[in-house]
C-alpha cells in the first residue's frame, strides 16, 4: 500500500517538493515567495532534495539563511534514517541485513505510529509491502506485468506482525523489507516544524508532499487549496492528499502505485484523491494513503477516529 522508491517510475502527478514559508503571506504553497526577501532585497531560497524529491525552503525572516541551513541539516539527518535512496540509511541497512540494533529513536517512533495506523485501518496500512512494490517496479521496467506466481511468492514476505521491535532493536524475517514512504514525508514535516519552532518561529507553512501549518498567516489562517478546488484554513494542523493513480508503474497511468497488502495488487479505490487533516503531518500522511485502500467513507472515518483530531477533508470520486 506504500509508494516506495524506484527510479523507473513512469508518471507522477502528485507534487513532490518541500516548501517552507514563514512570516510571508502564503496562499496554497509558495505564493508568498514575493515577500520572502533577504538583506539585499532578494528572495532567500534554499533548494535541494528531500526524501528523493526536489525540495525548496523559502523564509521571510531576518535569520533566514541560518534557519534554512538548520532545516536543511535536519532534512539531511532524517534522510539518513528514512531514505530508500541512500544505501547507508538506517532503513536501507535494515532492509539489506534484516536487522538493526540500536535503531535511531525517530525510526522507532515512526514504526510505533505505523503500528497504530496498521491496527486502525484493519491492516491496510502495511509498510512490509515493499517486496511487492519492488516486484511491480522491476517487471514493468522490463516491459511486462508480474505473474500470479511472483505476486503470490512476494505476498509470503508481507505482514506487519512479522516485524519484531524489541527495545531499540528491529528484526525482519528473511526476504522482508519496509518502505516508509507513506508516512515519512509527513514525519519530516513535523520534525522541521519542531526545529523551527524551537528557534522561535511561530507562523510557518511546510509542504513535503504533506502540508503542515504552525500558527497562521499574517491575515489569518494559512489558506490551502483542496483537490475539490475549495480552500481550507489551516492553523497548527496538517493536511495530506493521496491518489491511487498519483504515480503509476505503467506508461498509460492505469496501474497505480498504492498496493493492497491483502491481494498484492494495485488498490481498486472508489476515490481518485483522499485528503485527510490531523494535528500531525505523519498521521495525515498515513491515513490519506490508507484511505486509498479502504473500501468506503465509513472505513476511513473509523480509521481517523483512532487519532485525536484527525478527519476527512475531501474525497474525490474516481
Amino acid at each position: 500500500m506504500m509508494n516506495a522508491v524506484h527510479k523507473t517510475m513512469s508518471t507522477t502527478t502528485r507534487r513532490r517538493f518541500l516548501a517552507i514559508s514563514a512570516g510571508a503571506t502564503v496562499g496554497a504553497m509558495l505564493p508568498g515567495l514575493g515577500r520572502a526577501r533577504d538583506a539585499a532585497g532578494a528572495v532567500h531560497v534554499w533548494r535541494g532534495v528531500a526524501m528523493g524529491a526536489a525540495a525548496t525552503i523559502a523564509l521571510d525572516h531576518p535569520d533566514a539563511p541560518a534557519l534554512c541551513a538548520a532545516a536543511a541539516r535536519e532534512i539531511d539527518r532524517l534522510e539518513d534514517i528514512f531514505s530508500l535512496y541512500r544505501a547507508d540509511s538506517a532503513l536501507s541497512r535494515l532492509n539489506r541485513t534484516g536487522s538493526l540494533t540500536a535503531a535511531p529513536p525517530e525510526l522507532l517512533d515512526c514504526l510505533s505510529l505505523v503500528g497504530l495506523t496498521h491496527d486502525a485501518t484493519d491492516g491496510r496500512f502495511d509498510p512490509t509491502i515493499q517486496p511487492i512494490w519492488a516486484l511491480y517496479a522491476a517487471r514493468f521496467s522490463a516491459g511486462r506485468v508480474p505473474s500470479e506466481e511472483e505476486i503470490a511468492t512476494s505476498l509470503t514476505r508481507v505482514g506487519w506482525d512479522r516485524v519484531a521491535v524489541r527495545g531499540s532493536d528491529i528484526t525482519l524475517r528473511p526476504g522482508m523489507a519496509l518502505t516508509l514512504n507513506g508516512i515519512a514525508q509527513g514525519y519530516v514535516a513535523d520534525s522541521v516544524v519542531a526545529l523551527l519552532q524551537s528557534r522561535g518561529l511561530r507562523d510557518v507553512l511546510i509542504d513535503t508532499g504533506e502540508t503542515r501549518a504552525l500558527g497562521g498567516a499574517p491575515d489569518g489562517d494559512w489558506s490551502v487549496e483542496l483537490p475539490t478546488g475549495d480552500r481550507l484554513g489551516l492553523r497548527n494542523r496538517a493536511l495530506a492528499t493521496s491518489a491511487p493513480l498519483g504515480t503509476s508503474f505503467d506508461q498509460t497511468g492505469k496501474v497505480g502505485h498504492i498496493i493492497d497488502p491483502r491481494s498484492g495488487r494495485p488498490a481498486i479505490s472508489p476515490w481518485r484523491q483522499v485528503t485527510v487533516s490531523a494535528p500531525r503531518a505523519a498521521v495525515a500522511d498515513a491515513l490519506s494513503t490508507a484511505g486509498c485502500v479502504l473500501p468506503d467513507r465509513q472505513s476511513i472515518e473509523r480509521a481517523a477516529a483512532a487519532f485525536a483530531g484527525a478527519r476527512i477533508e475531501a474525497l474525490v470520486g474516481a
